[in-house]
């Protein structure tokens, strides 16, 4: 009407601020994507040993398996820092925050078997690390038990997945194989210490389809 300004225009609703919102989301994510692309402090020692002794058959093979390991470790980065970004509490964040430096090591243990093995990352590492990050934001908004019951059943996965890599692993590359006996002690230790803060039992249909995109994922990453 004639004589009445227009009402200010709220903060919350300003495209400037969205967009700020939207680089600033971007900038964090390019930031941990440099982390865990960072060169590698690895151990046990045996991660960096040479691959000495390999078939070339063995080689690929090898170096397949650690590359979905890889991947799988840049994920869990992704989901633990996406639950801690949204978590209700902030005991349970510095909880996710304490496992994603925890499995940090794993991510650096299996780039130096990778480099040992003369072979590289999944091309598609920063797919899984994105969409980790967003799933593990949107498992946090469901509440801490859900959160915690997501990662028990996560690490629960991972360490039958890689028991099945101990098992096809080649008998002579004895690095991979200790890299990957550490790791899956390692995440039985973490699924436990979900369940004793809560974590609860996800119903089989969600429990499905977390098996169905981690085949997907290692699928993917075993070749590219």
């Amino acid at each position: 009407m004639p004589g009445m300004s227009a009402a200010p225009q709220s903060p919350a609703m300003s495209p400037m601020r969205r967009l700020d919102a939207v680089d600033d989301w971007f900038g964090r994510i390019q930031t941990r994507l440099a982390e865990v692309s960072a060169a590698p402090d690895a151990r046990p020692a045996t991660a960096t040993a040479e691959a000495h002794g390999l078939s070339p058959r063995e080689r690929r093979l090898s170096a397949g398996l650690m590359r979905v390991n890889h991947a799988g470790e840049v994920a869990a980065q992704g989901l633990y820092q996406g639950q801690a970004r949204m978590a209700r509490s902030a005991p349970i964040r510095a909880h996710m925050l304490e496992a994603a430096a925890e499995e940090r090591a794993h991510l650096e243990w299996c780039r130096g078997r990778l480099d040992a093995l003369g072979s590289a990352p999944s091309l598609l590492d920063p797919l899984w690390y994105m969409g980790s990050y967003a799933l593990g934001a949107a498992v946090a908004r469901l509440g801490d038990g859900v959160s915690l019951g997501f990662v028990s059943e996560t690490e629960r996965q991972v360490e039958a997945h890689l028991q099945g890599h101990g098992d096809r692993l080649p008998r002579a590359d004895a690095a991979s194989r200790e890299v990957v006996a550490r790791m899956q002690a390692d995440e039985a230790a973490h699924g436990q210490a979900a369940r004793d803060r809560g974590g609860i039992e996800l119903p089989p249909p969600v429990r499905g389809l977390m098996r169905m995109t981690a085949k997907l994922m290692t699928g993917s990453a075993y070749w590219l």
